[in-house]
Order: C-alpha cells, then sequence, then structure tokens
C-alpha cells in the first residue's frame, strides 16, 4: 500500500519559467478552467491559477485572440467567462450533433412571457395577467422552471402572499448577457409587442 503523501503545493507564480513562457502558461491554465467547467467562471476563481499580481482580463483578452479562428470563442456571461460556439458554426452543429437538449425549443410567447419576468422581476403570475390581459398556463411557467431560465422570487407583500418568479444565471448564459443589465433597451422590445408595461392601478 502506497504511503500517504502530501499533495505538491500548487506554484502560482512560475518564477522559475522566462517571462513569455509564464504568459503561456497562465493563460493555458485559464484555458483549462474554462474548458472543463460547464458554468461560468468568475475572476476571482481564474486568479487562483496565475500569479498574484497578474490581470486576468489581460490573459483572458490574450487567449482571445489566441482562438481567433477557431470553431468556439470566449464569452463574457453571468459575472464570468465560459467557451461558446461561435454562432457562425451552429447551423452545422444542429445538422450533425446530438444537441437537442440544449435547444432552447421556446414559442414566441414563452420568449415574451421570460422577458416579462427578466424586465419585472419579482413578479407574481397576476402581474404577468396584468400585462399580458391573460392568465399565464402553468405548462408555459413549467417549461420556463424545466430549462432553469426562472425560479422563484421572494412572496408578495399582499393578500395572500404568492410566489414571484425570477430569472436565473442560467437565463443570463441562456441569452448570452453578463448582467441584466444587459438586457436590450425595453423600448425596443415594447415597440416590437415583446414586453409592456403593466397597467398602472389607481390608488382609489
Amino acid at each position: 500500500m502506497a504511503e500517504d503523501r502530501p499533495a505538491p503545493e500548487f506554484d502560482r507564480e512560475l518564477t522559475e519559467l522566462p517571462p513569455d513562457l509564464r504568459w503561456r502558461e497562465w493563460m493555458r491554465r485559464i484555458e483549462a478552467v474554462l474548458f472543463a467547467s460547464s458554468s461560468p467562471v468568475p475572476r476571482e476563481d481564474l486568479a487562483r491559477v496565475v500569479g498574484q499580481a497578474v490581470s486576468v482580463d489581460l490573459l483572458i483578452e490574450d487567449l482571445s485572440v489566441d482562438l481567433e479562428g477557431r470553431a468556439f470563442e470566449i464569452t463574457q456571461v453571468a459575472g464570468g467567462w465560459m467557451f461558446r460556439t461561435r454562432v457562425a458554426f451552429a447551423p452545422a452543429i444542429r445538422a450533425a450533433a446530438d444537441v437537442g437538449g440544449q435547444l432552447l425549443d421556446l414559442s414566441d410567447f414563452d420568449v415574451a412571457v421570460l422577458a416579462a419576468i427578466a424586465y419585472h422581476q419579482p413578479i407574481s403570475r397576476d402581474g404577468l395577467k396584468d400585462i399580458f390581459g391573460k392568465d399565464i398556463n402553468r405548462d408555459l411557467i413549467g417549461r420556463l422552471y424545466a430549462r432553469n431560465l426562472i425560479g422563484t422570487g421572494p412572496r408578495a407583500p399582499r393578500r395572500g402572499a404568492p410566489y414571484t418568479f425570477v430569472t436565473t444565471e442560467q437565463f443570463l448564459v441562456a441569452f448570452g448577457l453578463d448582467s441584466l443589465r444587459d438586457l436590450p433597451d425595453r423600448e425596443q422590445l415594447e415597440d416590437a409587442g415583446i414586453v409592456v408595461e403593466p397597467p398602472q392601478v389607481s390608488a382609489s
């Protein structure tokens, strides 16, 4: 039986390498972490694999340049970075790869409800009814939950304290947003009929 040995200390600084090779190794470490992760990796996690005074942003920039001409790229979403296939290759992937479970497969109305939740969250089913003028089908809400695009928010501060809906990190990832601040201009969506303001309720 092999003796228990302490794991070797992780060398972040790589001081024994020449500067150019050191930088290249840090880039490769970030590439490996992003490749292995199925969710966005925040800056503070990437900083654990490079030198203490090294700029993760600059390494990401250089790695992005290094990946030019490849089928995938680094994108900043949901407060971190991840690899994504370039849009130009989407038809090839749909034609040859089994990615059915990864596709959103949402109808226009599903997207409209999702957009309403994104802009008005936390929002209850009654709030969605006010926006669309009809009850929102539970199956539709279930589809958004199943794809982890929405979650349960705080209870609404009114009689019955109904649950509310909020968007998730997966929503940001699915639509390539770094944060909710990156949502398209609301007026443009309203002009397209996707999102409308809830009716104003009088105080009387």
